[in-house]
């Protein structure tokens, strides 16, 4: 685990290192999609897409990495890259990560304006963006900037900018915030809230100490105006625990219920609304107005349950200014965590979620930890050994457990080079990533390409036993073929990365896709498994078969986004009934019939 900034640094960019051995084009967009994937791993941004793009328009200079879109289309983060390539922490001046910002900003403005698309060739990735954020931006609700890079920034977020009546926030994540949310394998360590500040003094509150060592426990009452005022300051972070839910207010029956209570009957919110319930890792205690003990600061706050009520809250106020939020109570629980152990801790806050958000939907991936299928294969990865008799592949079951691995286990430097050369994090296999390499075998490359929560939703649902009956679980043999199909994936990943511009994710899912359909059957899973590799004959197969699926996906794509176009069952059946060179007939892992 890393435990300090430089050791963070140099491992970073040891990862920008080995995938530019592998065949990546630029650094500084292979250090923006390790960061971008990161940020959508924990929740501060949606599904990324890296879109590479530099010119001018009139002497002006114009940036960007990359781009993610919510899937209502109504929220959007843009990224642009800065990177030095240094090997010690180093500050980089504001003015620069400014400078950044700013060509990044002018791509955003001149797309806002409709002047952008027009200037682009016709048949380029970036085109498509321009024209699809022309055609979004009036009904966006958020917009943010994010410069990312691998220098130390002073600031972290500069003044929020108005771009064709839009607030637009700026936001730096530079080398230092991320390795705060990567070493915290939870990133609520930024979300702090002082009520003095936000409503004036501490919130009354009943507090109840733990009579066990898991928790102690406070009922209050929120100040709508103060739950508004972390929404917009933390934005979707708030809710990111367990059930990352960026929800609008489009006509969800809730939502609108919410909405109309707010508007015509602020006074009775308490009454009606089911409250919320918080976990945090720290609270402090203070005196109200009459001296009574009343809640005055909290720290790592998560709001696991009432997300639709925060988020209905905020875009209320925006969108009908007129609301009057200072009338406003939300009932709240308050379950501040005293267990240190990561594991043990998030098993906890998944059964409070879960348990919690039992009356409505919720997010599936996290909740899902403690599943049996999950469970199961994390015990055989645990014991499970390759045929060299020393390597392993580690199952990821709980966020961070690969790295609370390493400094449990890792105590002195001996043994932590020998764990990380028998599990190095090449074969470190998260819940999403597995769900993912799954799908796309399973030939359903356009529920893959929905991004992967949603992937991660619809693998579950497949699990779920019908009329009763008890699932099976995974048996050793499963799990190798498992290992083999995540190899095969990764590989083709890493093959295909440095072939194409942009949309790789969605070309080496149909391919994969597209592999199973053609040769899966016979394919030796347990060859793959025995060398650990993959044969340089059936990469070059792979290969082939990419660039005709990537011609077919941007042929029949008929202008629209390649990333969008890539989800729809529609662009399934085109690619699965296109016409592909005939497999070689060299490749090893092919049985013969």
């Amino acid at each position: 685990m890393s435990s300090t900034l430089p050791d963070f640094l140099r491992e970073t960019q040891a990862a920008v290192k080995s995938q530019m051995r592998e065949g990546a084009l630029y650094e500084e967009l292979v250090f923006a999609g390790i960061v971008m994937e990161h940020m959508s791993e924990i929740g501060m941004t949606f599904e990324p897409v890296e879109c590479h793009f530099e010119g001018t328009v009139g002497n002006a200079i114009l940036r960007l990495s990359g781009y993610s879109i919510s899937d209502d289309g109504d929220q959007l983060d843009l990224f642009v890259s800065l990177y030095a390539g240094v090997d010690e922490p180093t500050p980089v001046p504001d003015s620069e990560t400014k400078v950044a910002a700013e060509r990044c900003l002018r791509f955003l403005t001149l797309c806002a304006e409709g002047k952008m698309a027009q200037r682009l060739d016709p048949s380029s990735d970036v085109r498509s963006l321009a024209e699809t954020l022309q055609a979004i931006y009036n009904d966006l609700e958020q917009v943010r900037v994010y410069v990312i890079t691998d220098r130390v920034a002073k600031s972290k977020s500069f003044k929020t900018r108005d771009i064709g009546g839009k607030g637009v926030r700026l936001e730096v994540m530079d080398i230092e915030r991320l390795h705060r949310h990567w070493s915290e394998g939870k990133p609520r360590d930024e979300l702090v809230v002082d009520f003095n500040e936000v409503s004036g003094s501490p919130l009354p509150c009943v507090f109840v100490p733990g009579e066990n060592d898991d928790y102690d426990y406070a009922m209050t009452a929120v100040p709508g105006e103060a739950l508004r005022l972390l929404y917009e300051k933390f934005g979707a972070r708030l809710l990111e625990a367990n059930v990352r839910s960026f929800l609008s207010v489009k006509g969800k029956g809730v939502n609108a219920g919410i909405q109309s209570t707010l508007r015509t009957a602020p006074e009775r919110f308490m009454a009606y609304n089911n409250g919320i319930v918080i976990v945090a890792d720290e609270m402090r205690l203070g005196r109200t107005a009459d001296g009574a003990a009343g809640i005055a600061w909290l720290k790592g706050l998560q709001i696991v349950n009432g997300g639709q009520t925060t988020a209905s809250l905020y875009f209320t106020k925006k969108k009908y200014t007129e609301t009057d939020l200072s009338r406003v109570r939300v009932p709240a629980k308050i379950i501040v965590m005293k267990a240190q152990d990561s594991i043990k801790e998030e098993a906890l806050v998944s059964d409070i979620s879960r348990f919690a958000n039992s009356q409505n939907a919720v997010r599936q991936s996290d909740l899902s930890a403690n599943k049996p299928f999950h469970v199961e294969i994390e015990k055989l990865s645990r014991s499970i050994y390759c045929p060299d008799g020393v390597g392993q592949w580690f199952y990821e079951r709980a966020a961070g457990s690969y790295n609370t691995l390493l400094a449990r286990e890792g105590n002195t430097p001996a043994k932590l080079k020998a764990l990380k050369e028998a599990i190095p994090p090449a074969r470190r296999i998260t819940k999403t990533d597995l769900a993912k390499y799954l799908t796309a075998w399973d030939r359903k490359p356009d529920i893959v390409s929905l991004g992967s929560q949603k992937n991660f939703d619809r693998f579950m649902a497949a699990l779920a036993p019908t009329d009763g009956q008890e699932s099976s679980l995974p048996t050793v043999a499963e799990f190798k073929a498992m290992i083999a199909k995540a190899k095969i994936y990764r590989d083709a990943q890493k093959l295909l990365r440095p072939m194409f511009q942009a949309f790789q994710a969605n070309v080496t899912a149909y391919t994969v896709s597209l592999l199973a359909e053609k040769l899966g059957d016979r394919i030796d899973l347990d060859r793959i498994w025995t060398k650990q590799a993959v044969s340089p004959e059936l990469l070059n197969q792979i290969g082939t078969w990419a660039k005709e699926v990537n011609d077919v996906l941007h042929s029949s794509s008929g202008g629209r986004m390649v990333s969008e176009w890539a989800k729809r069952p529609e662009c399934k059946e085109a690619i699965m009934s296109a016409s592909y060179s005939t497999p070689a007939s060299d490749i090893p892992e092919v049985l013969r019939l």
